[in-house]
């Protein structure tokens, strides 16, 4: 099958988790718990999964799914969902709307199809590695070439420091025309609807990564790990082709 042949589908999940999320947006009656990374989980993230679950279970009942607050199913399928159902769950429970909900699709571990979506604003990015739409128009990265010229985005001030180079990510927050913390999903939106022209991430889970692949590379933007290379997704880089190299090496001090 097609990945174009799954975009139907993909609205249908976004819409659903769509109605369970918006209600619980700037809404205070709902507890918010911790997991043991100590990262916060809500009913709106758990119910939001289990919605995109069961819709996936009914139409493909062989397919595999890895979630984040799930875990996996059917390991060994051909074709796997992955699932965040609020990624940028900090964003959501402090009001704001930077927070997005990722679904993406692979063929034999491969990520073929993947949607950012972010409801309060109703802004739909869908990408198969060809080409990317946001809200059903087709979008592409921009052309900056130049980090003085840039605006960069990443999820967290501190987590460089933690997991990377601090300094190094230092040196080109410093040299951007703009910086903001503008992350997690939300981020590599901007980067393919050509609003922005890096993401940097220092650490992420596969939820995280896996869906928005596709939608960069659609886009015509470049997206790999911290050193630059397509495997081992533990950290994201996405930019406009003509920066990539540049931040993979300043980022490595090249």
């Amino acid at each position: 099958m097609e990945p174009d042949s799954f975009i139907p589908f993909v609205n249908e999940l976004l819409t659903a988790s769509g109605k369970i999320v918006k209600p619980y947006f700037f809404n205070r009656d709902y507890s918010i718990d911790r997991k043991p990374d100590e990262s916060p989980v809500t009913k709106a993230d758990k119910e939001a999964e289990e919605c995109i679950r069961t819709l996936i279970q009914r139409e493909f009942p062989h397919h595999g799914i890895i979630g984040e607050e799930f875990g996996k199913e059917n390991e060994d399928s051909e074709f796997t969902w992955v699932i965040d159902p609020i990624d940028g769950t900090d964003a959501f429970i402090t009001g704001s709307p930077l927070f997005t909900t990722l679904v993406g699709l692979l063929h034999n571990d491969e990520p073929i199809l993947g949607a950012i979506h972010q409801p309060i604003a109703g802004l739909r990015c869908i990408g198969n590695n060809t080409t990317t739409t946001l809200n059903g128009k087709n979008v592409s990265c921009r052309e900056t070439s130049s980090l003085e010229e840039a605006t960069v985005l990443a999820s967290s001030i501190t987590t460089a420091d933690q997991y990377q180079n601090g300094e190094r990510f230092n040196d080109i927050v410093q040299q951007a025309r703009l910086f903001r913390t503008w992350g997690d999903g939300y981020g590599y939106l901007l980067v393919a609807s050509g609003q922005a022209d890096v993401m940097l991430d220092p650490i992420v889970n596969p939820w995280d990564v896996l869906p928005v692949i596709p939608v960069i590379r659609g886009s015509g933007a470049t997206i790999g790990n911290w050193q630059g290379g397509e495997d081992h997704w533990e950290s994201c880089v996405a930019s406009t082709p003509a920066l990539f190299e540049t931040v993979i090496g300043r980022l490595n001090g090249v």
